[in-house]
């Protein structure tokens, strides 16, 4: 270990193809002698100033200006930076080879600060950053790409803007039509809605949705029991009253579950955490857990809800504000969704004046106005007394990376909450009229589709 750490400290001196690649990568922690780590830090800040490789007298007189260093340890850095050898070796094996050691001391170094949080010996942290601290070093690698050349790597680009992107589509035309298509992987959706207005039907109706194409699906709840969140599938999947599932006989139930395996090759998983008992981490850890004993890999996340998820960053109870908290929660549910390559769907509540409102914007957002800055698509579910009459709900674009969000800004989707059922009808835009400081529905709304026209028999 010691050979290939003098083995760096050397082609930090010498060689600088070497540390142009390396060199925002390496942490001073990593070399395991302190002598090691003194040198590494005066040739990084002399790099860091000067832009160029420094000489070893350049390193000896910086050395020598330290005062945190006594005459015994000055005399080993002295005989240590004459060790050094300028004897260039491969390029490539010393760049490969960097990074091995980097990615093996980062896990060493994680797991060393994992059993200090275990035993109490870190006041600042708790054992909910473990799972964190240890994904981070498992993320350690060396990113060698420099940028895009715009001129040079035009044939790239031309493949990427014609490069079909897996995406999760919806059975929504209107939802279809504001992602282009559905969700695309690494990304971050959110809807807004005020409590019983249908967050959670939304996000139950588009997993059974989902799991009809044939995909994987993990749906997780800090709200509602497992059970609850089963029940509502089961009333949409199988096309039952919710009120009438504790009447239907075993039966009934076990061939309705049987036909239903048969259209499908997609697997749904649900998992329960207490409220704001999770966060991120529990969620990697989960989904590593569920590869290794079931050998599930999502396709899609729906978590269940934002605002009652906890955060790796901070304690619970930390004395930190909704904004900073919510804002990181975002970040980090994000994080996992670019990490794993995938989409996730989650909701947050609208604030005490967005929950009576009839027309709900981003100032409606409960606690924190960071959330819209971190979602690639964050839309409204807004009920009135008259759409519930005509068993709709109006969905309302309030920020939309992937579409012009000026373009169906609003519409209707039919709802039945019976069945735990969205479903598309006759005219969504028709009877929504722009009266300009805002949206008005006009009273006679379009009736909706039989469920005969649906999948679902």
């Amino acid at each position: 270990m010691n050979d290939l750490e003098l083995t760096i400290l050397s082609s930090l001196v010498y060689n600088e193809k070497y540390v142009r690649k390396v060199i925002p990568f390496l942490k001073s922690e990593y070399f395991t002698i302190k002598t090691y780590r003194i040198i590494f830090l005066e040739i990084h800040e002399y790099i860091s100033n000067y832009n160029t490789l420094p000489s070893l007298n350049a390193i000896g007189i910086e050395c020598q200006e330290r005062t945190d260093l006594n005459e015994e340890q000055f005399k080993e850095i002295t005989e240590v930076l004459g060790g050094l050898s300028d004897e260039k070796g491969d390029l490539d094996w010393l760049v490969d080879t960097t990074e091995k050691w980097c990615q093996e001391r980062a896990i060493y170094l994680s797991l060393m600060e994992s059993v200090k949080i275990a035993d109490g010996q870190d006041t600042k942290r708790d054992k909910g950053s473990i799972p964190q601290i240890l994904s981070d070093a498992l993320g350690v690698s060396f990113d060698q790409h420099v940028g895009h050349d715009y001129l040079q790597n035009y044939q790239e680009r031309f493949d990427f803007y014609h490069k079909k992107e897996d995406k999760i589509p919806f059975d929504l035309e209107f939802f279809n039509r504001i992602t282009k298509g559905g969700l695309p992987n690494k990304t971050l959706n959110i809807a807004l809605a005020g409590t019983g207005v249908g967050k959670s039907l939304f996000m139950c109706h588009v997993a059974s949705s989902v799991l009809l194409q044939g995909k994987n699906v993990l749906y997780i709840t800090l709200e509602m029991a497992e059970e609850k969140i089963a029940e509502r599938i089961d009333a949409n999947l199988l096309n039952i009253n919710i009120q009438d599932i504790t009447d239907i006989p075993r039966k009934t139930f076990e061939n309705k579950v049987t036909n239903l395996s048969k259209k499908t090759q997609g697997t749904l998983i649900i998992k329960e955490y207490p409220t704001a008992s999770a966060h991120s981490g529990h969620f990697k850890a989960l989904l590593n857990e569920l590869s290794l004993k079931k050998s599930f890999k999502p396709d899609i996340i729906f978590i269940d809800y934002l605002n009652i998820c906890a955060s790796s960053r901070y304690r619970q109870n930390a004395s930190v504000n909704s904004y900073s908290f919510i804002k990181a929660i975002a970040e980090e549910l994000r994080g996992l969704a670019v990490e794993s390559n995938l989409p996730i769907v989650s909701a947050t509540q609208t604030t005490r004046s967005g929950f009576a409102s009839s027309d709900v914007d981003l100032t409606d957002t409960s606690e924190s106005f960071g959330l819209p800055a971190t979602a690639d698509l964050m839309f409204a579910l807004i009920s009135t007394e008259e759409l519930e009459d005509q068993n709709q709900i109006m969905v309302k674009q309030l920020k939309n990376r992937y579409y012009d969000p000026t373009l169906n800004k609003r519409f209707v989707v039919g709802i039945d909450r019976s069945k735990m059922r969205l479903y598309d009808v006759e005219d969504a835009q028709k009877d929504l009229v722009d009266s300009g400081a805002e949206e008005q529905v006009i009273k006679k709304v379009q009736g909706k589709k039989s469920f005969a026209e649906l999948k679902y028999d």
